[in-house]
This record gives structure tokens, C-alpha cells and sequence, in this order.
């Protein structure tokens, strides 16, 4: 649904739409003519409106659910008015102030993201998820250890005394020699490289043949080195917080939806690349509901923004889930203004 789809609803039927929607995502039930009947200014019988909330059943942007009387919005409905129709409103003072006093700059920018995510989550009653910056580890030291004759376990220590071991696997000929000489080569060339910063290194002494390895050794090195960047592309670190607020009163009459919902968090890995899509959003992004199939069963929606670094460059996304009732008009400012702090954290 687009702006072209608003223009062809007539001033009745968009005002009848705007109300229903409003009304079911504040009180997240099914919404009767009568309720609409009842708003100031609108000067339609219940009648009247019933047959324009057919008329928009009929264009599948509402739906009734099962025999009640009262309409809700179809995830069509809800990206029309998300998209066109919504009035956003700014965070208040309070939530500002609120949001700001948790992401402090005086300690590790891991707390700075996790006190991100739970005062998102406490201020929207939804998930908060905040995916982390992928950092380039550095290196300070690095050893090799047979397991086996075709494993070696790569044992890397990082310049913050951080210890990271990962499984490679190895020609059954190569040597405990050549273990010993990627091990120096490494440690004495590459510490206090970033892995990039390695790996672009190793390329250069090779190219000037003054990496001094034999060619198992350097096979090995590249392996070793590889091996951490490959893992942190493919595994980006996400926070989640305030699961507990997704089983309200509301969702104690759709348990299987609620269950199926903290059941796809524990998938982090999946979430984390559905929310890094939003990288490449300039402000806020909206994914609802089967929008995307990952929430396609428990019908739910996402609302992230991206946050930078100094210069602009996006390091990270921050935003909330929740069920496709959201106050979106609320949260999404929420979620841009959050983003917009932690971009100032980071600079």
C-alpha cells in the first residue's frame, strides 16, 4: 500500500479507517461501529459506518476475527496507515530524560546498549534489542595446538586479555614445526593488528616474500586468521530485553501467538540479520508482521533504527518487537530518538 492507495479512499472512508486503526491499537481488540459512532464530529449512524468498514473488509485493509462484530486492521491495513496516514509524536520530556540517564558515557559501550535496550523496553512495554557493533578483534597473541591429525585449535588473545579459542582444519601432513612457526609469525608480525589489518598485512609480506613462512605455515596463518573474521560476519551479536513484557493481558487470549513470538527470540542469529537489514535505512524502519517470514507465524512487528559512529558510518541497530498492535505513532520517535543518543555516545 502506497500513497496512491490513501488518495483513492474518499475523506469518509480514510476518517472511518484512522479511527478504527487508532482505536484497535490502543485498546488492541476488535472495534464495532458503534465505538466509531461515537467520536466527535463524525455525524454517521452506526449503519452508515458499518457499510464503509464492510467496504474496507472488501479492499482487505480490515478484517473481523472470527464472529465478532468489530473490525481490526489487516498487516495491508496497518502499512497503509503506518506509511501514510500515522501522526507521529515527538517523545516526551520524561521519556527523553529517561532514555538519556541510561546511556551514559562513563563505562563500557556494551552497558551504554544493554541500559539502551531495557529502558526501550520499559518505555514501549515491548522486546528491546539492540544489535552491537562488530568490532575487529586485536590481535595480541596467538598459538596453535593439535587436536588431531587434520584439527588444530587457534587459540587467540586479544590486546583486552579476552581469550578466544576456534577449531581449523589442517592437512593431515602438515607438521608440529609449522604449528610452532605460524604461531611466532603471528605474534611477533601481526600483533596489535585488527584481523583485517593481519590479513591485509600477511597478503603484502607474502607479495614482497618477506612473510618467511614456509607454504603449510602460511596456509595455516591465513586459515588461523580467517577462521575469527568469517564468525563475527556471520555472527552478529544482538541484546534482548523485557521478553517478560510481551505476555500482558492483552496476549493472554492468543498464548500460542505469545509463545511462538519468545520462541523466535530465542533465535538471535535470525533476528539479528532480519534487524541488520535496517542498516541501510536512513531513520526508522517498520517490518509487520509476515512482512517477513521470520514473524509470519506469531504475527509481530519490528521497529528499528541504525545509530553511527563519528563520520556517519552505521555501526548498529537499536529498536523494540512487539505485536502488530503497536502504539507505532509513540514508539517509532521513541526508537529514533535512541538511536539518535547512542550515535552521540558514540562520537
Amino acid at each position: 500500500m502506497n500513497q496512491t492507495a490513501i488518495n483513492e479512499l474518499n475523506d469518509r472512508t480514510r476518517t472511518i479507517f484512522r479511527m478504527v486503526v487508532e482505536s484497535y491499537l490502543d485498546s488492541g481488540t476488535p472495534v464495532g461501529s458503534r465505538t466509531i459512532s461515537k467520536f466527535a464530529g463524525l455525524n454517521l449512524s452506526p449503519a452508515s459506518i458499518r457499510n464503509v468498514m464492510q467496504d474496507l473488509e472488501e479492499a482487505g485493509l480490515l478484517a473481523a476475527p472470527h464472529t465478532s462484530a468489530g473490525r481490526m486492521p489487516t498487516e495491508s491495513g496497518l502499512r497503509l496507515f503506518v506509511d501514510g496516514m500515522m501522526q507521529a509524536a515527538e517523545p516526551s520530556a520524561e521519556e527523553r530524560r529517561a532514555i538519556e540517564s541510561q546511556i551514559k558515557s562513563d563505562g563500557p559501550i556494551e552497558e551504554a546498549l544493554a541500559a539502551a535496550t531495557s529502558v526501550l523496553s520499559g518505555l514501549s512495554a515491548c522486546a528491546g534489542i539492540v544489535l552491537v557493533p562488530k568490532r575487529d578483534a586485536v590481535l595480541k597473541a596467538f598459538s596453535f595446538a593439535r587436536l588431531s591429525a587434520t584439527q588444530v585449535l587457534a587459540i587467540m588473545v586479544g590486546t583486552d586479555n579476552s581469550v578466544e579459542n576456534r577449531v581449523v582444519l589442517v592437512d593431515p601432513s602438515l607438521s608440529d614445526s609449522a604449528l610452532v612457526e605460524a604461531s611466532n609469525y603471528i605474534s611477533a608480525r601481526l600483533s596489535g593488528l585488527t584481523l583485517s589489518e593481519a590479513l591485509a598485512r600477511l597478503d603484502s609480506e607474502i607479495r614482497a616474500e618477506k612473510a618467511e613462512l614456509d607454504q603449510a605455515s602460511e596456509k595455516l596463518v591465513r586459515d588461523g586468521l580467517v577462521v575469527w573474521s568469517l564468525d563475527a560476519n556471520d555472527r552478529p551479536v544482538l541484546i534482548v530485553r523485557g521478553q517478560s513484557n510481551l505476555i500482558d493481558e492483552a496476549a493472554a487470549a492468543d498464548l500460542d501467538r505469545v509463545r511462538q513470538l519468545l520462541d523466535e527470540l530465542e533465535s538471535k542469529e535470525e533476528i539479528a540479520r532480519l534487524v541488520d537489514s535496517a542498516r541501510e535505512a536512513q531513520s526508522t524502519r517498520i517490518f509487520i508482521g509476515s512482512e517477513n517470514n521470520l514473524f509470519s507465524l506469531s504475527g509481530s512487528s519490528v521497529i528499528a533504527a541504525p545509530y553511527r559512529e563519528a563520520g556517519g558510518k552505521v555501526v548498529g541497530v537499536v529498536g523494540v518487537i512487539g505485536p502488530t498492535r503497536l502504539n507505532y505513532a509513540r514508539i517509532v520517535p521513541m526508537v529514533d530518538f535512541t538511536a539518535q543518543t547512542l550515535s552521540r555516545l558514540m562520537k
